[in-house]
């Protein structure tokens, strides 16, 4: 490795206050190395140690697990961050968490809260001794313990670690409305590849000194990934200067690979950053001055694998990929593996770091934090400790008038914007809830919110601007990604807020919801871990009015997609007017520990209900409308039309109005779902329905015609156990989508009222002799609807002008 480098950050931000500190003393210096060495052995001893976690006794192939997992390239490194944080967070007093990036560096942050006592604290079994250190070590990566990775199980987390690209996001979501949090964040060079990652450099230009606290990127450069270079590593050290530069950092960069002098010069550029960030929030909340600040980020290049062994095999391993997970292998069977393991685990001297007892010596803790002021039981780690009610305001202010069904039309999302708009007002002083999305507010119609605040911005601003806020709660950036990652963060830490998305393209963050899902379904299993706010997601310019937009943009799946996952979290809502959507964002706002997705339109739609119907509509998730109907109490229904989503509600209600008319003597029922998980199996999700129940609504033997505003096949597969599946008939988007008219966007999909009357004719039996000249009106009107549109370019007048009759 070169020599280390170590510059200071100053250009436009002016000197740090007060002099500047030569760094640690000698006696300080030796105290850190004591519990960075004594961090190493803990991480080096949970992949390698089944006994004997003192060496007590020479080390023997039974003390060794029969399965060699874990990631020891990166833990050197991350025990170094870690053991710096512990210093400038004690001497300085700190409120300090820190995301740990690199995706397996479980036993570094492992070890690091079991030196500072609070996974003893969280798992009281654990003790900080001997016995504590022998547990701590079988349960990592062992049958019934804990995973390889940062988790939820981990003390002082907020960031799962399965997946790479996100702990930046994450970082600045936590910083935000967090004005005295400093939020340290380890990018790991694998993960700075990825996409995310890249983005979410940008996230300074949306941070505001005043109200918001600040984020520390620590960029870890140890060389390598799995099992090639990591580019960032590989790139001369003045152009990636200049990109940081770019980004808008002033980089701090910290090379070396000999102990004591990367110690002394990490203290040194902890210390010019942290005094560089209080500098510039000195200057903009004191002062008054508006500049964006040039945050610091430290860049750390130190070898991968540090400390470990140097060679095996007679191949280098230090310093190189082969270190990146077990860099001995054969232990239980190599003696010389086993010598070579017993002198690594002998070099860090643990009968220095921990006394006969196995607790930690005075001066392995001589820097480490006391209290909540420790990183693994700081309460931003644990975010249900500080979580504050929403202030959800009376629905009543918002709902609109319907005291006949189908009498008027609003859209669903500005009315559900007035109430956001009010949430934003309400929580002007305790600043937490967020609204964010990729640069589509006042596109969905949640443009009141402007009323009240604006988007967050902290670069350039031009007289043609609007809305552009320094101090603003709503972000909008166009990365999906970064929308995802800064709410994760945000909820994970406490607050609330709600994410607002074109549907189509929701997509881009599955993986992310599937990481959140997880974090969430394990953090429910954990007693220490407090339930946080949900993550809201509402999805609209959705399927069904994207028919300017084309088939680029339909696409309704990311429901089926959060359905698949657990049960425990997931929740799908699909409400078909403006005061069921009202209902349903009261009750998603107010909730826990869910990943709540609620899907509504923003272009006019039929008012169905009033508010009383809708709050009881919403609280039995699915139900029959009796009004649309023509069922009576002395017979049983002779088909159910079934709807979920706003359009397919529509078509539903004008295929029930065309059949009341055409054929007044068909028993029909309309059953209408806003809750999708009401049609699993009350066995598999705590929202579904008994068999009784479902029963009941759709009957077992009579044909159910569904129009569900999505892919069909989800129906069958949520109802596939219920006894009356084979009736079951769906109807839903099946990619025939283009730009077109709005009406021919479901006639495509045979999801349009003709093809619905069709269907029911089908099905019942024995009606479609008698309904001969109905069908064919019917398929006669879907003909003359090809053509209308061909010559107008917009629906027919029957089609746009329509209104409910009942």
């Amino acid at each position: 490795m070169p020599e280390h480098a170590d510059r200071t950050a100053g250009e436009g931000t002016g000197k740090p206050p007060g002099p500047q500190p030569d760094g640690p003393s000698d006696a300080e210096l030796a105290a850190l190395d004591a519990h960075w060495r004594a961090a190493n052995y803990l991480a080096a001893g949970q992949i390698y140690l089944l006994s004997n976690p003192l060496l007590t006794v020479p080390l023997e192939p039974e003390h060794i697990k029969p399965r060699l997992l874990g990631h020891w390239g990166t833990s050197p490194g991350l025990n170094l961050i870690h053991t710096h944080l512990n210093r400038v967070i004690k001497a300085r007093d700190l409120d300090a968490v820190c995301v740990w990036g690199p995706g397996h560096g479980g036993p570094a942050v492992l070890a690091n809260s079991w030196l500072d006592g609070s996974y003893s604290e969280a798992y009281p079994d654990v003790s900080r001794d001997a016995d504590g250190m022998e547990r701590l070590f079988r349960q990592f990566s062992f049958p019934g313990g804990v995973p390889s990775h940062v988790a939820p199980e981990t003390p002082g987390s907020l960031h799962e670690g399965g997946e790479l690209g996100y702990s930046l996001a994450h970082a600045y979501g936590a910083a935000l409305d967090n004005p005295g949090l400093l939020v340290a964040c380890v990018v790991g060079d694998g993960e700075a590849e990825t996409g995310p990652l890249a983005a979410s450099w940008h996230s300074n230009k949306f941070l505001d000194p005043v109200h918001d606290g600040a984020v520390l990127p620590v960029l870890h450069l140890n060389g390598y990934k799995i099992a090639n270079p990591a580019v960032l590593a590989r790139l001369p050290e003045g152009e990636l200067d200049k990109l940081l530069r770019g980004y808008g950092h002033e980089p701090i960069h910290v090379t070396g690979d000999e102990p004591m002098e990367v110690h002394r010069a990490l203290a040194r550029a902890m210390d010019r950053a942290l005094d560089h960030i209080a500098l510039a929030q000195q200057l903009a909340r004191e002062e008054g001055v508006t500049d964006r600040p040039r945050w610091p980020v430290i860049v750390l290049r130190t070898p991968k694998g540090w400390t470990g062994p140097r060679e095996v095999d007679g191949v280098p391993v230090e310093g190189t990929w082969r270190s990146h997970q077990v860099p001995l292998a054969g232990v239980r069977d190599n003696s010389e593996h086993l010598r070579q393991l017993e002198a690594w685990l002998r070099s860090y001297r643990p009968e220095e770091l921990f006394d006969r007892d196995g607790r930690p010596r005075p001066e392995v803790l001589a820097h480490v934090p006391e209290g909540a002021r420790r990183l693994g039981a700081n309460p931003h780690a644990n975010g249900g400790l500080l979580t504050r009610s929403l202030p959800v305001p009376p629905l009543e202010h918002y709902a609109v008038p319907a005291d006949k069904h189908g009498a008027a039309l609003h859209e669903p999302t500005r009315v559900l914007g007035g109430l956001l708009a009010q949430i934003m007002a309400d929580t002007a002083g305790s600043r937490n809830f967020r609204v964010v999305g990729p640069d589509e507010t006042a596109s969905n119609r949640l443009d009141a919110l402007y009323s009240v605040t604006g988007n967050a911005w902290q670069a350039a601003q031009l007289p043609t601007d609007e809305h552009l806020a320094r101090d603003g709660r709503v972000m909008e950036v166009l990365s999906e990604h970064l929308c995802q990652g800064w709410l994760e963060g945000y909820t994970l830490t406490g607050r609330h807020g709600l994410f607002s998305c074109y549907e189509a393209f929701v997509h881009v963050v599955d993986s992310m919801v599937n990481q959140h899902i997880k974090w969430l379904r394990t953090a429910r299993t954990l007693p220490w871990r407090r339930p946080v706010p949900s993550l809201n997601y509402l999805l609209t310019s959705h399927v069904w009015r994207q028919d300017h937009n084309g088939f680029s943009h339909q696409d309704p799946g990311f429901v089926d997609h959060v359905l698949n996952k657990s049960p425990e979290v997931v929740r799908v809502y699909l409400p078909p007017d403006a005061n069921t959507l009202l209902c349903v964002a009261d009750h998603v706002l107010r909730s826990r520990d869910y990943v709540n997705v609620v899907v509504a339109g923003k272009q006019p739609c039929f008012d169905w209900l009033g508010l009383d119907a809708a709050r009881a509509h919403c609280a039995r998730g699915a139900g029959v409308w009796e009004w649309a109907g023509t069922e009576t109490g002395d017979r049983p229904p002779d088909a159910v039309l079934a709807c979920a989503g706003d359009v397919p509600t529509q078509e539903v209600l004008a295929a029930a109005d065309l059949l009341r008319h055409e054929l007044p003597q068909l028993a029909l029922r309309v059953v209408n779902v806003v809750d999708m998980t009401r049609l699993l199996p009350k066995e598999e999700h705590p929202h579904g329905m008994p068999d009784t129940e479902y029963d009941a609504l759709f009957t077992t033997d009579k044909p159910v015609i569904f129009a569900y505003h999505g892919y069909p096949w989800l129906i069958h597969r949520l109802a596939y156990r219920r006894a009356g599946h084979a009736h079951l008939h769906v109807r839903g988007y099946k990619e025939a989508g283009t730009t077109t008219t709005p009406f021919d966007m479901v006639v495509r999909n045979d999801l349009d009222r003709y093809r619905l009357v069709m269907d029911v004719i089908d099905r019942v039996p024995g009606l479609g002799v008698r309904a001969a000249s109905v069908r064919q009106a019917m398929a006669d009107a879907r003909t003359r609807h090809h053509a209308w549109i061909r010559e107008h370019g917009v629906d027919m007048p029957e089609v746009a002008e329509w209104s409910w009759r009942g």
